[in-house]
């Protein structure tokens, strides 16, 4: 990458409080374009994701993720759920940006309309009008989604847009 491309990465990752610098992953797309995720994160499509090793509510965990710019995972396809469940422990559960604010509404927090036909619940699942916040989890033989109590500390995924540059 050109010096100038290099400063403007700087200086886009660069930390207000602790004055860190985080470095980008970049690749190659097309006619010198680079497409780059933060370090840690994982590229896939047109987002990178990041994998929270900490437990906390589905709130807090939204709050953790857009702090880095991001929001909770939305599912778009199944081959974008094959692909990050493929980097998943099967021993967890994961929050993701879908939620019910009431009578099953279900909602993804950026906006994107929910589509029955592109939804990948548990048999029987959803299950409770308690329940209106989902993860992604293996209970048995296969990810799927489950309705939980938002107040529930889980883990979580981060998902944002890659960068262009």
């Amino acid at each position: 990458m050109g010096n100038a491309v290099q400063l403007a990465v700087m200086k886009l990752f660069e930390e207000e409080k602790d004055e860190e610098q985080h470095a980008l992953q970049c690749s190659v797309k097309t006619d010198e374009v680079w497409s780059c995720c933060p370090k840690d994160w994982k590229p896939f499509s047109s987002h990178c994701y990041f994998i929270s090793t900490d437990s906390a509510s589905w709130s807090k965990s939204e709050e953790k993720c857009s702090s880095m710019g991001a929001h909770l995972m939305v599912v778009h396809s199944r081959e974008e759920q094959d692909f990050i469940t493929k980097i998943l422990r099967r021993d967890a559960a994961y929050f993701i940006g879908l939620s019910d604010p009431g009578h099953r509404q279900w909602q993804w927090v950026d906006q994107t309309p929910y589509n029955e036909s592109a939804t990948f619940w548990h048999p029987g699942e959803p299950n409770n009008d308690h329940e209106q916040c989902v993860i992604l989890i293996h209970p048995r033989s296969r990810w799927g989604w489950y309705d939980i109590p938002c107040s529930h500390e889980q883990k979580s995924i981060c998902q944002m847009k890659k960068i262009y540059l």
